[in-house]
């Protein structure tokens, strides 16, 4: 089989799925090698270098992507092959806000049309940068996969803070859901 039948062989073999997602933390096919995917930290992803421009194409391929551990899947009932993630697999591109205070929900849509409200069951997670400090934020999806939030978005997050404290120290955070997610120490 070609590299470039490789991709074209995999969505045939999603099975039809009656709504929701295909069970792929179920299936437990033989791995049969990497494959020559990317998702860039954009979002986009790319087959044999180049980007895949079929949105339809990439959200399918998106119902298939399973984490083990730090490495990405594409998962069938039949076959595993692995891909490459420059940073998290979906980029969070649209948010709504509900209510607020720490009543308010925000919800996210990703890239691939994933929707979800950040809360317990949702985190959103802030990795600060060690030279800059600037902060890269992101929201849980899906079994262990991550949406990095767009700067736009993270933007509009950022206005929702509201001073908190994190281990004795001052800080920003946001309310979703009744959790407070700390974003960043205060400036001083």
């Amino acid at each position: 089989m070609t590299e470039g039948s490789k991709a074209g062989d995999l969505l045939q073999q999603i099975p039809a799925s009656k709504g929701g997602l295909p069970p792929v933390h179920l299936w437990n096919p033989p791995f049969c090698g990497d494959i020559d995917m990317r998702i860039a930290r954009d979002g986009s992803w790319h087959y044999l270098g180049t980007p895949i421009g079929r949105p339809a194409m990439v959200r399918l391929f998106s119902t298939i992507l399973r984490r083990d551990g730090e490495d990405y899947f594409l998962v069938t009932p039949v076959e595993k092959v692995g891909i490459r993630v420059d940073d998290a697999p979906f980029v969070a591109v649209a948010m709504d806000v509900e209510g607020e205070g720490e009543a308010q929900r925000l919800r996210f849509r990703t890239n691939v049309d994933d929707e979800v409200a950040a809360g317990a069951e949702h985190p959103l997670r802030f990795v600060l940068d060690v030279e800059s400090g600037e902060p890269s934020p992101y929201v849980h999806v899906r079994a262990n996969l991550e949406a990095l939030i767009h700067r736009n978005v993270f933007y509009r997050l950022v206005e929702l803070a509201v001073p908190c404290e994190r281990n004795g120290e001052a800080w920003l955070g946001v309310w979703s859901d009744g959790v407070l997610f700390p974003i960043a120490p205060q400036p001083e």
